[in-house]
């Protein structure tokens, strides 16, 4: 059955975040798994947790050499339809990035909320998290705090000086409550979706065994990918090309009449 169920729905509603039923086949993963390992050899000076824009193929804007295969996952009719019960018909891929930690060195994203850092106006984004390994508390799973999107508010942040950290911004102290948060473990093929306005992070990977995902980024169609709001900077701890960064309008049509589909395609 296409899309979520009312109970997914609501709960995505009413915590930010839902684990739905739908999961990838297991030869899918295996092939997505084989793509990865050729993208960590084929970009060997760029951490495996930062491999941003990695669905667009080549080497990209940002430094990374990526792989269509990934494009391919998030253009998933399946996924699409879950999205589309979330944000809305009209769907455009603004981003695709794997979050892979190598077992015993595997580094912490702080807590932090991504429209912090995104040039989308009004900000609005589901994010879906595909894991490709098992993801556990032990090997730094994402966590999350249940309802604070609501209100969709946008809270202080902090830049952190810190080399061990995927991302340099988190979310200033006393915004949250951490005794409340939730850990997202997941099997490969599992995914979760997760709204702009989500309080989320992961703890670091201590444990052997390594945890890969690939975090796909959906607006609305009814929001503008601004790109002269933010220059291309690495303050967040790598590169990002909001400039050149291709978008692609995958249902619906682009009802601000502002975003370019043009731009960074070959």
């Amino acid at each position: 059955m296409a899309g979520l169920d009312q109970r997914e729905k609501t709960r995505y509603r009413d915590d930010g975040y839902v684990v739905p039923r739908h999961r990838l086949p297991a030869a899918r993963v295996d092939a997505l798994r084989e793509v990865l390992d050729r993208l960590i050899r084929d970009n060997p000076t760029i951490r495996p947790e930062r491999l941003v824009s990695a669905h667009i193929e080549g080497r990209n804007t940002e430094g990374v050499h990526g792989s269509r295969a990934f494009l391919e996952l998030a253009e998933d009719e399946a996924i699409l339809d879950m999205v589309a019960d979330l944000i809305g018909p009209d769907i455009i891929l603004w981003g695709c990035q794997i979050f892979c930690k190598p077992g015993g060195d595997g580094m912490e994203v702080p807590w932090h909320q991504d429209g912090q850092y995104w040039p989308i106006r009004p900000i609005a984004t589901c994010t879906a998290w595909v894991a490709l390994d098992p993801s556990t508390a032990e090997n730094g799973c994402l966590r999350v705090i249940p309802g604070s999107h609501r209100g969709k508010i946008l809270h202080p942040h902090l830049t952190e000086d810190r080399k061990d950290l995927v991302l340099t911004q988190r979310a200033a102290d006393g915004t949250f409550d951490e005794a409340t948060s939730v850990d997202i473990e997941l099997e490969p093929g599992q995914m979760s979706l997760h709204d702009v306005h989500m309080i989320h992070g992961s703890a670091p990977n201590r444990s052997p065994k390594r945890r890969a995902g690939v975090a796909i980024r959906y607006m609305p169609a009814t929001s503008h990918f601004d790109r002269g709001l933010i220059a291309t900077t690495d303050k967040s701890g790598y590169t990002v090309d909001f400039a050149r960064r291709p978008l692609w309008l995958l249902r619906g049509q682009d009802r601000t009449g502002k975003n370019d589909f043009t731009i960074g395609h070959a």
